[in-house]
């Protein structure tokens, strides 16, 4: 009788587990979350003006002169440009933050540097 019983309940819960697993099968509808989220993109795109960016920023540059061939961009800044005296027109960027005014003869150098933030 013992293993009738055992027999009733494992049926019983083996039901159970199936009934619960249909339950958890997702339905097909037209509304799926790609879908969705397809759609609220796509919306974002045609009116950006109805959704203004959260994120801010902000360029900030200087220019810094030295008397000699090397310029240096204060920490956390990049060297966008540079320019070299008597009429020096070879430069290079160097580590992304350094003018070098490749000319013989150079009285001085600005790097500009900006910054986004």
């Amino acid at each position: 009788m013992p293993t009738l019983n055992r027999m009733k309940t494992t049926t019983c819960s083996l039901l159970i587990c199936i009934s619960l697993l249909q339950l958890m099968v997702p339905v097909n509808t037209d509304e799926t979350i790609e879908i969705i989220v397809e759609n609220k993109v796509k919306e974002l795109l045609a009116n950006p003006a109805n959704y203004p960016s959260t994120v801010t920023k902000t360029l900030s540059c200087t220019s810094v002169k030295t008397m000699n061939r090397w310029a240096s961009c204060p920490a956390g800044m990049t060297a966008t440009g540079c320019a070299c005296g008597f009429a020096c027109g070879s430069w290079e960027i160097q580590s992304g933050d350094t003018c070098n005014c490749l000319c013989l003869l150079v009285d001085w150098t600005t790097a500009r540097c900006c910054q986004l933030s």
